[in-house]
């Protein structure tokens, strides 16, 4: 799992450069939007909803573009009518990457979508050629200088979760089923414990060693180009890549 846990250290710093520009608040509007109008506008009873909001303040989004989104969602307000779609398909050397995006016009998010593969070695294939080599899981982050291992570890088991990863340089990976997610980020809150970041995302079962400077940096090339797509949600990948390589291939 460590290209999982590096590539998603990269996609943290990136995460502060978009919220810089603005580009992170259209994603989490369209989230919320989505929220509302699957689970109802009531954070308390909507978890998904909870997770979009949480997400929102954490860069700082206004509280009325949040209840502006909210209402739109539940048709209290009028706008524009986002659908879920995945995609799915292969990087450089057969990487497996699934897209999730969330757009008013499939036609045009689809060309896009393929027309970013094809232009960076990849290639988009059919809905489940990759889905399998990836499960779902809640995964929680926490600051290692916040807290020691052995009690991380001993919180985190008390509080519900499945497993601690520690591999990481900076951060804990704290990962649960994706319907305990909230609920053991709830209980370690109320053990004291500093959370940095709670999502639901996938988490590849195998990973594709990227020995290559030239492949790694296409990839992340190819990875960056979908994440900077404004229907583009989320982007994961099942590659590994040695950390000499990264860091040439990072700059």
């Amino acid at each position: 799992m460590a290209g999982h846990s590096r590539w998603h250290n990269i996609k943290n710093k990136k995460a502060k450069a978009d919220a810089q520009r603005g580009k992170i608040f259209t994603k989490i509007i369209r989230e919320i939007t989505v929220a509302a109008r699957l689970g109802g506008g009531d954070p308390e009873a909507n978890p998904r909803l909870r997770m979009a909001i949480e997400k929102a303040r954490e860069v700082n989004m206004p509280s009325e573009n949040i209840e502006r989104a909210i209402k739109r969602g539940t048709g209290e307000l009028e706008g524009v009518n986002y659908e879920e779609i995945q995609y799915e398909g292969y990087g450089p050397e057969g990487v497996a990457i699934i897209v999730e995006a969330m757009t008013d016009n499939r036609n045009r998010t689809t060309a896009e979508v393929r027309h970013i593969f094809s232009k960076y070695g990849g290639n988009l294939g059919t809905s489940g050629c990759v889905s399998f080599l990836f499960e779902d899981k809640g995964i929680i982050n926490v600051e290692k200088s916040a807290i020691s291992e052995e009690e991380i570890f001993e919180k985190a088991i008390e509080a519900g979760a499945e497993d601690v990863i520690t591999e990481d340089q900076d951060y804990y990976e704290i990962r649960t089923s994706p319907s305990e997610l909230y609920t053991v980020k709830e209980n370690l809150e109320k053990m004291g414990v500093p959370i940095s970041k709670a999502e639901i995302t996938k988490i590849p079962t195998t990973t594709v060693q990227i020995t290559n400077e030239e492949t790694a940096t296409k990839l992340m090339k190819l990875l960056d180009a979908l994440e900077d797509n404004d229907d583009v949600q989320k982007v994961y990948a099942n590659f590994d890549i040695p950390e000499k390589i990264l860091e040439k291939v990072e700059g």
